[in-house]
């Protein structure tokens, strides 16, 4: 995986990488969502990536969408906080309406990067064969949770039974 010049990791005090993301729609009724490809072009992701030092969740989720999918927009609500425990990351979820999309951007043009509209439930079956943590995004928009409910805010306690 190529790293990009000048890139710092934080983390929060549990040692989880703190990330940031958004589930970016063509309009506030929420049902074509845009999607970007990986590093890869048949892999599709909800655009995110690390904070930078002093950076706030809000700010780098709109910073990464506008680096990974060449949009602007209106910054929503939190959806939540999704632990991968895994990979050791911790990613702040927010709804953004997209209000600008721009013909190339940073990452169209430097690896390919590319973009694509799907209705909500087609873009589950999409993230689910590459990225299943961003499918639960959506599933969580779906079911209509506030960021307070879920197991995905909190981070969980040890599993006796595992």
């Amino acid at each position: 995986m190529k790293f990009k010049p000048n890139q710092t990791r934080t983390y929060d005090r549990e040692g989880f990488k703190k990330r940031a993301a958004c589930l970016c729609f063509r309009s506030e009724q929420e049902d074509e969502v845009l999607v970007s490809s990986s590093r890869y072009p048949e892999q599709w992701i909800v655009p995110g990536g690390g904070m930078e030092p002093e950076e706030e969740p809000g700010g780098a989720a709109v910073r990464e969408v506008y680096e990974e999918a060449g949009v602007k927009g209106k910054l929503g609500r939190l959806l939540g906080i999704f632990e991968n425990q895994d990979r050791k990351h911790r990613t702040y979820v927010y709804v953004l309406t997209v209000t600008e999309i721009l013909e190339d951007w940073e990452d169209s043009v430097n690896i390919g990067r590319k973009r694509e509209w799907f209705k909500v439930e087609d873009a589950i079956k999409v993230l689910q064969c590459h990225k299943p943590v961003h499918a639960e995004y959506l599933e969580k928009l779906k079911l209509g949770c506030s960021p307070s409910h879920g197991n995905s805010t909190v981070p969980s306690l040890p599993d006796n039974n595992a």
